[in-house]
């Protein structure tokens, strides 16, 4: 991944440069609209899918925890592999591999475990289901590192999160609100299968850029070599290692709160259904849009300022907002529920400049980077729900909430920690100094 990427905005058609300089690499324009539409079928059980295997086979949402704590250990596994896997194999085969796995395990999940109500093959086909979408998402999101210019890689990373989280769970809980009245909860599961399926296909048969169809290592580096790479970078590079960690606390929140909210927001605060998915729209269609505002801000005022205050120090506020407001008010003042969600939607997005600043932090192994990256990504999938799993019994749901808080408190003092090397702060000036040079000559 220490190939030298040219400038994206020169050449093309008249659209391929528009979606250059809004910092979109054109040549992997279908690859962001297929995962959009495969996170959006991956979105559209977030809302609900606690409860629901709750009431087909898991019994309590307790137990229905364990089986998404056991699929976040399976993301966390998934999400360090398909970095190191991409360095090895190419993004495209490693991308093509998620998606198989997640559609067949999937499927095993809905037509034998959940028709079944079969708690224990829910804990196998959930979790090895997990494997899937972190392969596909995040082996593209190495094809963008290894393909956009480094003074637009924020708002290129910038893109991938508004794809990803447009659809996980933006998209996917409104989907979710309009199909379940007329579907059900299964059926609706059942939807969201042809949508990923049709989303993948999208992304690796319709990118011919040719950099994520080949191995990003160099020739002499050996399978065992990479992986091992991918780890002690956490030690030989201790900024990126400090960097994976506030990438866990980032959006481990976000997937602890999605366990337990839906039951205290739907009944215990009287939302309904309805209004809790729309209010999950809400949040994440907010910081689909915040994705792209502070992915190009943080070019320009810097990644690791972005970070701190947008992100860490926003979210410590906003996450505690968007608790207790709704729980002192009432379901009666819906519209401050929507305000505060907003807010927090906002805020989360100013974690964005990481997939940017990680990898600059370690620009001669920038795939074991990338790898340590995505462990982190995959790891607040399970350390979100972990920390609710061990939390809630004790402290109640309010004792969690501010766990998760301080949390993104802790991250914030960590990114202090997170300075660029003075190589690769000059060399990001450098590259914005000939992109100007470059647009200007579009221009005229």
């Amino acid at each position: 991944m220490n190939q030298v990427t040219p400038p994206l905005s020169r050449s093309g058609s008249g659209f391929a440069r528009v979606l250059n300089r809004w910092g979109l690499p054109a040549p992997l324009f279908l690859g962001y609209a297929g995962l959009l539409l495969f996170m959006i079928g991956d979105g559209v059980e977030s809302g609900f899918i606690a409860p629901f295997m709750a009431d087909n086979g898991a019994g309590t949402e307790i137990k229905a925890s364990y089986v998404i704590t056991v699929y976040g250990v399976a993301v966390m596994l998934a999400s360090w592999l398909s970095g190191a896997l991409s360095d090895l194999w190419g993004p495209r085969r490693v991308m093509m591999i998620g998606l198989a796995i997640w559609l067949t395990f999937d499927v095993l999940f809905l037509a034998i475990a959940v028709s079944g109500e079969n708690y224990p093959l829910m804990l196998v086909f959930y979790g090895l289901r997990g494997f899937g979408y972190p392969m596909f998402a995040f082996g593209f999101l190495v094809w963008i590192t290894a393909v956009a210019p480094v003074a637009r890689l924020g708002a290129a990373v910038g893109w991938f999160y508004f794809a990803f989280t447009g659809g996980l769970p933006t998209l996917g809980a409104l989907v979710a609100s309009f199909t379940n009245p007329v579907l059900g909860q299964y059926g609706t599961l059942w939807a969201s299968v042809a949508l990923l399926a049709l989303g993948g296909l999208l992304a690796i048969f319709g990118v011919r850029q040719r950099t994520g169809y080949t191995r990003l290592a160099p020739p002499d580096v050996k399978p065992v070599q990479s992986l091992v790479s991918s780890v002690s970078i956490a030690w030989k590079k201790p900024r990126v290692g400090v960097g994976m960690l506030v990438r866990v606390i980032n959006t481990a929140p976000e997937f602890g709160m999605l366990v337990f909210f839906p039951t205290i927001f739907i009944e215990g605060i009287g939302f309904g259904e309805s209004r809790w998915l729309l209010l999950v729209s809400v949040i994440y269609g907010t910081n689909i849009f915040f994705n792209l505002i502070f992915g190009v801000l943080s070019d320009r005022i810097g990644w690791r300022t972005t970070i701190f205050w947008f992100g860490a120090i926003g979210c410590a506020i906003s996450i505690l907002l968007l608790y207790f407001v709704p729980v002192a008010m009432g379901a009666e003042y819906y519209w401050l529920a929507l305000l505060v969600g907003a807010l927090y939607g906002a805020t989360l997005a100013g974690f964005v400049p990481i997939s940017a600043l990680l990898p600059s932090l370690a620009p001669e192994n920038k795939g074991g980077a990338m790898a340590l990256l995505n462990l982190g990504a995959g790891a607040a999938a399970f350390v979100g729900p972990a920390i609710v799993s061990v939390f809630l019994g004790p402290l109640g749901a309010a004792g969690v909430v501010i766990v998760f808080a301080a949390l993104y408190l802790v991250a914030a003092v960590m990114v202090r920690y997170l300075k660029l090397p003075e190589e690769t702060a000059k060399a990001i000036e450098e590259d914005k100094s000939l992109q100007e040079v470059g647009e200007k000559v579009v221009t005229t």
